[in-house]
């Protein structure tokens, strides 16, 4: 069923797919190739959702990737969730995986070229070193690879993220095959003229053969931060407050329908609670749904224990036992 906006559509067939492109060819289109079994897709179904709302030009459109396999494999989709961006008819780049603040950042970058006249309040292009200081310092540790973990497409790559994976260290990826103006412009930025690159608390490791070394020298265990430490991270979040709500956006602002409904339900018992904005940190995003085994959100916690989401949250309540709930009582 198509999204209740304008620039939000659900496409079912490669005609409808292609009649879409046709239409929108003055603006930006975003597909996102999507399975109905994956979780992962339902929450980027939402982002996609919040970012239609703000960029009123820009056509997003759901296609899901098994039923319409025309598409699929014309655009050589081998796995979800994947955005494609069309301008013209024609694609324009690509995010594979569940990539919030990437894809929020190429709607913002890639529509503000067209679709129509500007509106008063639009934010200029980004400054192209702002945003390379701001990829380098995404995550602790940041690998510049072709491809992604899951699907390197060069050999050196593919040897770094084994190295990586061997060695237990916690890092995020940025795919510069699907980004030509990074590609280029981390060159000249860092001064290093090839990939894959890593970086470290924003500085600048090196490629393949300074892992290599690091590795040789016994170096690499002091030098990358390690996984189990997002664990022990997620532990600390978890237990910061009582009571904790993991959730899309804060008390002031939530960002999307589920965590606004769940703020009115937790206001309403008086009992205080901490919140953390997932979508400021992909990496507890992602890790807390493994740690919990609960693949969406909002997700609520009482002294370090799991109670559930809006549904769960909304059936205590219905019961009469939140406020024990909350109160760890029950």
């Amino acid at each position: 069923m198509s999204g209740s906006m304008a620039n939000l559509m659900d496409a079912t067939s490669l005609q409808q797919f292609e009649e879409l492109l046709k239409n929108n060819s003055k603006s930006l289109t975003v597909v996102h190739f999507h399975a109905p079994w994956a979780p992962q897709c339902s929450q980027m179904n939402e982002v996609m959702a919040e970012l239609a709302k703000e960029h009123k030009h820009t056509m997003f459109v759901k296609l899901e990737a098994e039923a319409v396999p025309e598409v699929s494999e014309k655009y050589e989709i081998t796995s979800v969730p994947t955005f494609l961006f069309f301008k013209g008819g024609e694609k324009i780049d690509r995010s594979d995986g569940a990539h919030a603040p990437e894809l929020t950042n190429k709607v913002q970058r890639l529509g503000s070229g067209g679709g129509g006249a500007a509106r008063a309040g639009d934010v200029p292009k980004e400054d192209l070193n702002e945003r390379l200081k701001r990829l380098i310092n995404a995550a602790p540790c940041m690998l510049f690879m072709k491809g992604s973990p899951q699907e390197p497409r060069c050999g050196f790559s593919r040897q770094t993220v084994q190295i990586l994976k061997d060695h237990n260290v916690q890092y995020s990826s940025f795919d510069i095959l699907s980004d030509e103006e990074v590609r280029q412009g981390i060159k000249t930025y860092s001064n290093w003229p090839t990939y894959p690159q890593v970086y470290v608390n924003g500085e600048l490791i090196g490629g393949l053969d300074i892992v290599k070394e690091l590795v040789e020298s016994g170096e690499l265990e002091n030098t990358f931060p390690k996984s189990d430490s997002l664990e022990n991270r997620l532990k600390s979040l978890i237990s910061k407050s009582s009571v904790m709500l993991f959730m899309k956006g804060n008390k002031e602002a939530a960002k999307c329908g589920f965590s606004r409904q769940i703020l009115e339900i937790m206001n309403s018992t008086g009992v205080e609670y901490g919140t953390f904005d997932i979508l400021g940190d992909e990496e507890v995003r992602q890790g807390l749904r493994t740690y919990s085994n609960w693949p969406t959100y909002p997700q609520l916690y009482v002294k370090g224990e799991l109670i559930g989401g809006l549904d769960i949250v909304k059936e205590l309540k219905e019961n009469g036992e939140l406020a024990s709930v909350l109160k760890g009582e029950n």
